[in-house]
């Protein structure tokens, strides 16, 4: 292993001069480094596009997509989806930290890592359930997070399980709350999944009493629970695949008011349109989906001659983890749906 880097290079096998997320595969020896934690690994939460890929694509079956997991981690050293190219986050306990650091952070500590499982070395040695509902899996195994990865100690006030789904969508919520300003109009694109009501919720405070909150989904049974948060002004269920659909749905529910903001937060491709058509020009197309095709959402906006401004959903943004726990802290409504949903007693 070449001398440690804080950004991980000195673990990537191929190709040669990559990091660790862009490489194909990176080297997964559990032996801490002066630079790393070594973390023992109880949760992976997969990237919700991932997981639902491997699930379309092993036809619901467990012990399939349990093999096509391990095949992932044992082939690439990391768990990246090579068909989505994205990752997940996972939840653990902190088993040695590297000489060289000099963090708040002590061996025992539990911990979500912030950074994705795309870039993170990992060793499954038995995964020992699988969770079709929450995206998540059960697993026996060690991760590495490198000097420059971020991560959230488990607060107290909180079960562990509802963390980690909160803070592997923290992003979304947390641009949301930059990006919405009062009196503006929203329109949430997947509002009724996990990142969806968060930011729906966080949509509402943003765009204060003055304000607009489109929510569309695509799954009736969502309804229920969003219409409950009591967050939406309007609840549109149409196919996001379906642009024209879309677009006539929102204009009809707004009264033919474009968006300031639309926020896509699905995790299926081919949606770029349908958020970018009910968009005002110069207003903000915000995809945080990894679903999103760059050259669909460039060329397609293009080609309606859209200027609105277009954003990749990175999924850091300072305070990012706090922000999405605060949500959960202050609206029982929205600890409860979290709570029927990902809580261990689902």
């Amino acid at each position: 292993m070449n001398k440690p880097c804080p950004y991980g290079t000195h673990r990537v096998i191929a190709p040669i001069g990559a990091l660790p997320q862009s490489a194909d595969i990176i080297d997964n020896t559990m032996v801490c480094q002066s630079n790393e934690i070594l973390i023992s690994v109880k949760t992976l939460n997969i990237d919700s596009a991932s997981f639902t890929q491997i699930k379309s694509a092993c036809e619901g079956n467990e012990s399939k997509m349990i093999e096509m997991i391990e095949s992932i981690v044992s082939k690439r050293g990391k768990m990246q989806n090579p068909v989505t190219g994205s990752g997940g986050m996972l939840l653990g306990v902190v088993k040695e930290i590297g000489t060289d650091l000099n963090i708040d952070l002590n061996v025992g500590d539990s911990i979500a890592t912030l950074v994705s499982l795309s870039l993170t070395p990992l060793k499954i040695y038995k995964i020992k359930q699988l969770y079709l509902d929450k995206d998540q899996i059960d697993i026996d195994g060690e991760a590495i997070l490198f000097q420059t990865g971020i991560y959230a100690k488990i607060p107290s006030d909180l079960p562990a399980d509802l963390v980690l789904s909160a803070l592997d969508v923290a992003g979304a919520p947390a641009q949301v709350a930059k990006l919405v300003k009062p009196g503006n109009r929203v329109l949430i694109i997947g509002a009724g999944g996990k990142s969806g009501v968060l930011c729906s919720y966080q949509a509402r405070k943003s765009a204060g009493k003055d304000g607009y909150v489109y929510g569309l989904i695509y799954d009736q049974r969502e309804y229920a629970d969003l219409y409950n948060l009591g967050v939406c002004d309007e609840i549109i269920i149409a196919d996001a695949r379906i642009p024209m659909d879309v677009y006539k749905k929102v204009m009809a529910a707004s009264h033919n008011e474009k968006m300031d903001v639309t926020i896509n937060v699905v995790n299926v491709p081919s949606t770029e349109m349908a958020s970018i058509l009910p968009t005002k020009d110069f207003g903000i197309v915000y995809f945080f989906g990894m679903a999103t095709s760059f050259s669909k959402a460039a060329l397609g906006a293009e080609g309606i001659k859209s200027e609105a401004t277009m954003m990749i959903g990175n999924g850091f943004t300072s305070g990012h983890d706090e922000l999405t726990l605060n949500l959960l802290r202050e609206s029982k409504l929205l600890y409860d749906l979290f709570n029927k949903r990902y809580g261990a007693g689902e």
